[in-house]
């Protein structure tokens, strides 16, 4: 099991950042390798279910998530299933106007798949995918 963690300020309020991340079809607008999110059920709640389609070195997955975690304008966990098994866990907390937003992730990598050559390409991957979330989630909605 891999561990990735990521923080980063955004410059708008907390009830928008959550607003727009609650909704899993809005994240392939900032997450470059999730290819496609649908079946989203709304409104978002412990249950809700929503299934996506990601590409990781040159792979298709596909899965779907849950929502097991949900405190409007502070919490959201989900845990993913299928093509890659995961957990991530976003808190939003009110800083100096705007948002702090952390991300973390535990999630095993599909090494039977892949190949354990790929593992250390995958992880970096993954780390610096997650630092591209956190700058698009910002450019996308700071004014």
């Amino acid at each position: 099991m891999q561990r990735l963690e990521k923080t980063g300020f955004i410059n708008a309020p907390v009830e928008e950042v959550f607003d727009y991340w609650k909704n899993p079809e809005n994240q392939p607008e900032v997450w470059p390798s999730l290819v496609e999110v649908k079946d989203v059920q709304q409104p978002p709640q412990v249950g809700s279910t929503w299934k996506w389609v990601y590409k990781l070195a040159g792979v298709r997955f596909e899965g779907q998530s849950e929502l097991v975690e949900f405190v409007p304008n502070q919490k959201i966990a989900e845990v993913s299933s299928g093509g890659i098994e995961s957990k991530f866990t976003w808190e939003f907390k009110p800083e100096n106007g705007g948002t702090r937003l952390n991300m973390s992730v535990e999630y095993n990598i599909p090494m039977p798949l892949l190949g354990k050559l790929a593992e250390s390409f995958v992880i970096k991957q993954s780390d610096n995918e997650g630092d591209v979330v956190m700058a698009n989630l910002k450019a996308r909605l700071e004014k």
